[in-house]
């Protein structure tokens, strides 16, 4: 447990964090033992100070929650764990134990939403290093680029669906898929995510400058 600092009950906090999207989606508390269970499965474990035992999380409900990153903060004292969810975290049903926010104000409109495409790319190029099994990632790698640019096309279709049908909670559900699947190509082009981004960002800045 090198650089991390468990507090005097022998605790440390954990933020899991959806590495797709960068969504937090809880917080819960570590002993030593929850740590290297969650490091040896892959899967997430917490310790339950109510019932003084360790926890899989979504053993009961199915939602497993895949560990894709396990990080301490400087002072070693809170845990970053990057997850990749079968289904919501929480036990009312919600994505997130988050829902209710305080105060209610836009994410930055630029460096948040970058920093999820950027960790998403992140992922999906380990799953290209690592191909694990049962991995969707892993399958499109292992069919091939007229597999993955044939899934574009797909997605796209299912945008331009959604659109016609006036549904917009399905335009930014299947957007997302079609983001994901242009995400897959880059890879397998071996073209970075951060080309695309700095293309992007030069052609906001040749429509920003004064003619």
């Amino acid at each position: 447990m090198q650089g991390i600092t468990f507090d005097a009950d022998g605790l440390v906090p954990a933020i899991a964090q959806d590495a797709r999207t960068g969504q937090v989606r809880m917080l819960g508390y570590m002993n030593a033992e929850a740590v290297q269970a969650t490091i040896d499965t892959g899967a997430l474990h917490f310790y339950s100070r109510s019932r003084q035992k360790l926890w899989k999380k979504g053993e009961t409900s199915g939602n497993i929650h895949h560990v894709v990153d396990v990080r301490h903060d400087c002072d070693g004292d809170t845990l970053l764990i990057q997850v990749v969810p079968d289904g919501p975290t929480c036990h009312t049903g919600s994505d997130t134990c988050f829902d209710d926010g305080l105060i209610h104000q836009s994410a930055d409109s630029n460096g948040a939403y970058v920093d999820v495409v950027q960790s998403l790319a992140g992922v999906i190029a380990q799953r290209h290093q690592e191909m694990p099994e049962g991995s969707y990632t892993s399958y499109l790698f292992r069919e091939g680029i007229d597999k993955i640019d044939k899934k574009i096309g797909e997605e796209s279709a299912e945008v331009i669906i959604a659109s016609k049908n006036d549904d917009d909670r399905a335009v930014a559900m299947e957007s997302a898929d079609l983001i994901y699947h242009l995400l897959v190509m880059l890879e397998a082009r071996n073209v970075p995510v951060d080309d695309v981004l700095d293309e992007l960002r030069t052609r906001r800045a040749a429509q920003s400058s004064p003619e």
